[in-house]
């Protein structure tokens, strides 16, 4: 029973789409970027790459069974669809955004009727019929921001990361639709179907996610230390704490931590007299 999981073929998600199928163990091989679709290697997986827009529709459609895609994608394509996981990553915006010198500072003083280019028409156009109003829509694939400039339409409705290309194109935004970050989606039909398949795929995602900003910490410490470093190194239910082999004096402790505590940890360790402190990176973490 093959397993087809859309991935979008390029832009914002593709390279970090791939890279999370990678640590998951979903070997590609190096035929990536050649083809449309590759099949996993010892895995009965296949992987379809796609519009990014696209994966919604295949996966309601039945053409494909799970997907990754933005929360956006999902919304513009109306699809009744279920959200399996969050992916922690392409995380932006769609917003709205008027010239600067338009003197408009929220979207609802955008006047009934204006122009808006967007790739996204069924969000932007449910979002202004919520204020009472009808926006003449100019659906575009891309570069939305030069199109005030052009005179192609009055305002914008884009994605939004860091603002940084609104600000190049002196455009100012004034309203803010829907959040957004890559997620797993998959419909109804797919679960019931291929259900413990699917939850295998994403619990193989969420354990690359819960492992990336973790660090796996071992250490030699004075046994006589050995309740001071339980405060320090919590761990997920305590430090794991050995016997070291001809020498009574200390114990091995071991603990998965975040990244952040890193620095702490060692400099509060070293404090303690530990010794042969090591931290290494975790590449999955099943709870």
């Amino acid at each position: 029973m093959t397993l087809r999981l859309g991935v979008p073929n390029k832009g914002r998600l593709n390279e970090r789409a791939i890279e999370l199928l990678a640590r998951s163990g979903i070997d590609l091989g190096d035929d990536i970027g050649r083809r449309l679709y590759l099949k996993a290697k010892n895995q009965d997986i296949e992987v379809i790459f796609v519009r990014a827009q696209d994966v919604p529709v295949f996966v309601a459609e039945g053409a494909i069974d799970m997907g990754i895609t933005g929360i956006d994608e999902t919304a513009e394509s109306g699809k009744d669809l279920r959200k399996l996981l969050d992916l922690q990553f392409g995380f932006c915006h769609l917003a709205v955004a008027v010239p600067e010198k338009s003197g408009i500072t929220d979207a609802s003083q955008i006047k009934n009727g204006s122009k808006v280019a967007t790739s996204f028409p069924n969000l932007t156009r449910k979002y202004f019929q919520e204020m009472g109003k009808e926006m003449r829509i100019i659906t575009v694939t891309g570069a939305c921001e030069i199109m005030p400039y052009l005179g192609v339409a009055d305002f914008i409705v884009d994605l939004v990361s860091t603002g940084s290309t609104l600000k190049t194109n002196r455009l100012v935004e004034v309203g803010s639709i829907i959040e957004s970050q890559a997620v797993v989606i998959a419909s109804d039909a797919a679960i019931e179907s291929k259900g413990q398949f699917i939850q295998d795929v994403v619990d193989s995602f969420e354990s690359v996610i819960i492992a990336e900003d973790k660090k796996y910490l071992m250490a030699d410490i004075p046994k006589d230390k050995l309740k001071e470093v339980e405060s320090i190194l919590p761990g997920i239910g305590g430090p794991t704490v050995l016997e070291i082999a001809g020498n009574p004096g200390y114990l091995a402790v071991h603990a998965v931590i975040d990244g952040k505590d890193v620095f702490r940890a060692i400099a509060d360790l070293k404090r303690l007299g530990a010794k042969g402190i090591l931290t290494t990176p975790i590449e999955r973490l099943v709870n």
